[in-house]
């Protein structure tokens, strides 16, 4: 669970006081709305049935409802299942999927197929891909990855993953 913890530490040094989607588009800089609501409809486009959008951990996510997975999230079970996220950050904005953290074949997929979406050099972290330009973001490379984990496969990492920690 390492990667979960690691994904709030680095979501916790710039976070939003926005209570809604609606109200954390409305605090995105001017220059960067344009690209940000182009990021928000690949995502929501290409999610597989069964994940949520919503707000959590200061920023835009989706994640798997409570509906569908009672239990929640293991640091705070009264928190949905988190999958993937989006941030307008000081510097860049930030993509988050804990699937191509969670996931080596998934990440090695994507870090291959990359370049052939971009010309900059990957900036990834942990589960955090950041865009310093918004022109930069590979929206076509994003909604495919999106495609590539249901919420059941997601869940099942996830368990798989939680119980090796404990």
């Amino acid at each position: 669970m390492v990667f979960f913890i690691t994904l709030l530490i680095y979501i916790y040094h710039m976070q939003s006081k926005a209570t809604s989607v609606n109200d954390y588009l409305n605090e995105i800089p001017e220059e960067r709305k344009v690209a940000f609501a182009k990021l928000r409809n690949t995502i929501v486009e290409n999610l597989p049935k069964g994940f949520q959008e919503g707000m959590g951990y200061g920023m835009m996510g989706y994640s798997v409802p409570h509906s569908i997975y009672p239990n929640g999230y293991h640091c705070n079970p009264k928190d949905p299942l988190p999958f993937a996220g989006i941030a307008s950050q000081k510097n860049f904005i930030a993509f988050y999927h804990m699937g191509i953290y969670a996931n080596p074949e998934l990440l090695n997929w994507f870090t291959s197929e990359y370049p052939k979406y971009s010309k900059k050099k990957l900036d990834m972290g942990k589960s955090c891909v950041r865009f310093k330009k918004p022109e930069d973001i590979p929206f076509e490379l994003i909604g495919e990855l999106m495609t590539k984990m249901s919420v059941q496969e997601w869940i099942e990492t996830y368990e798989s993953a939680f119980k090796k920690t404990k």
